[in-house]
């Protein structure tokens, strides 16, 4: 055998390894989540979508869940993604029905003793693209067509003294919260 022929097997060998533990992962997702009906070709058969420079892309497809520790001790558990809230990743076939081009993006809601903030992260999206809408309890985000988000607000704000910033892919909004006004109580 040449050197020449030995490197060529070398390398062979090398990107059949790689082949064999690109599959292993496959299988490994695939039964580790419980996704054994998925099989990640069918990916390719879903609709595709042009972008700007005319290239047709199938995706992103995003599901997650983000968990925290409320004020209260108990685990706040919070979805975000593209996929519909029906859409179980355990239901045979529901997975990739329903996919919307509009996701909803990872979102933190901070409750300070004077303010609520917000933190959304909103990548690939220009600051005029981005559009906020609050009421006392409720924020609504939209950023272009990519995003879309309603959250519900811990306490009741101010939202006429909402301030937002944007930096980076992510969004900080900040509301007063309302001063809880006590009535005082006469003791006869």
């Amino acid at each position: 055998m040449s050197f020449w022929d030995s490197r060529r097997k070398r390398y062979r060998d090398i990107f059949d390894e790689i082949r064999s533990m690109f599959e292993e992962m496959e299988r490994r997702f695939l039964s580790d989540f419980q996704f054994p009906e998925l099989d990640l070709r069918e990916l390719e058969k879903l609709p595709k979508r042009k972008l700007s420079d005319g290239t047709e892309v199938t995706g992103p497809f995003v599901w997650g869940w983000s968990m925290n520790i409320g004020p209260d001790g108990k685990p706040e558990i919070r979805e975000f993604g593209n996929l519909p809230k029906e859409a179980s990743p355990r239901e045979p076939g529901s997975l990739l029905e329903g996919v919307s081009e509009t996701r909803e993006p990872l979102t933190d809601v901070i409750e300070t003793e004077n303010e609520v903030i917000i933190v959304a992260e909103t990548p690939g999206i220009e600051k005029d693209e981005i559009k906020l809408d609050s009421t006392e309890n409720e924020l609504q985000i939209t950023a272009g067509d990519k995003f879309y988000k309603k959250v519900k607000l811990p306490s009741v704000t101010i939202p006429e003294q909402a301030k937002a910033s944007y930096k980076n892919g992510i969004l900080e909004i900040k509301i007063p919260k309302k001063e809880k006004k006590g009535t005082g109580i006469k003791i006869e």
